[in-house]
């Protein structure tokens, strides 16, 4: 399983998808492959959440699909079934660990706290999200457990935008943060965004993201990062934005 967690690490970044809609699942998660990450957590948030995973894997089966929001261990069960790759949980849930220990898969427990730690850690678990980040207290949380929990990395979620991104990947024991502020909730913008991710974000991606690393040991990769982290965020204005202009120019 720890050539999960190097995936992971390797992205940087882990983009939290919820589809309402099937058919959008596919044309977005090529956006993001073209765009320089090749990872996804599709959460189950709505009911299209097992046949979205199932038609991403089936069809770029070389991309790392995990399965988020995961409370129960029918959830974990028909995620695995459709292809997920490893299993996120918002808490720690130990009905859905255990299974997931027992049938070796991958799993991200929730936690944000040190009695949740030490629960993961009982479990031979090292690598933890940590949610929900920003309410939780953020990376000065991660600063101050890192000393006793040496061991042990994260992945935050909650929260994380491209205003705090850099400076979450800039702390040592955070290997990669997940976020959905880069994929609008609106599925109606879902194709224009996909359009957009793909033809001006892949330079952003590739350039942020492996920077990540030295950053830890280089402040001066600060700059890179967050000139591409301002492109994406303006990739994501245009896509809300660009309905709206094309509506008002077929009104007049």
């Amino acid at each position: 399983m720890d050539h999960i967690f190097d995936e992971l690490r390797l992205n940087g970044l882990v983009p939290v998808l919820k589809f309402r809609n099937v058919s959008d699942a596919v044309p977005t998660c090529e956006a993001l492959r073209r765009g320089g990450l090749n990872v996804a957590e599709i959460t189950f948030r709505t009911d299209a959440a097992e046949a979205s995973i199932k038609a991403v894997c089936e069809a770029m089966p070389d991309m790392l699909v995990g399965a988020g929001t995961v409370t129960r261990i029918e959830q974990a069960e028909r995620a695995v079934a459709a292809g997920a790759k490893f299993i996120v949980t918002p808490g720690l849930n130990p009905h859905v660990v255990e299974w997931c220990i027992v049938h070796n898969v991958a799993v991200l427990p929730g936690v944000n706290d040190p009695s949740g730690i030490e629960l993961a850690m009982e479990y031979g678990l090292k690598c933890l999200k940590f949610f929900p980040a920003e309410a939780s207290g953020g990376t000065k949380f991660i600063k101050a457990v890192k000393g006793p929990y040496s061991d042990v990395c994260f992945v935050p979620t909650g929260g994380i935008n491209e205003d705090n991104l850099a400076e979450y990947l800039a702390t040592p024991g955070i290997i990669a943060c997940g976020g959905s502020w880069m994929v609008p909730s609106k599925t109606e913008n879902m194709t224009l965004w996909s359009r957009l991710f793909a033809k001006r974000s892949a330079r952003c991606w590739i350039s942020v993201l492996p920077m990540s690393a030295s950053t830890r040991k280089a402040k001066r990769t600060r700059s890179p990062q967050r000139s591409a982290l301002r492109c994406c965020s303006d990739l994501r204005r245009r896509s809300v934005e660009a309905p709206c202009s094309q509506a008002r120019r077929s009104s007049l």
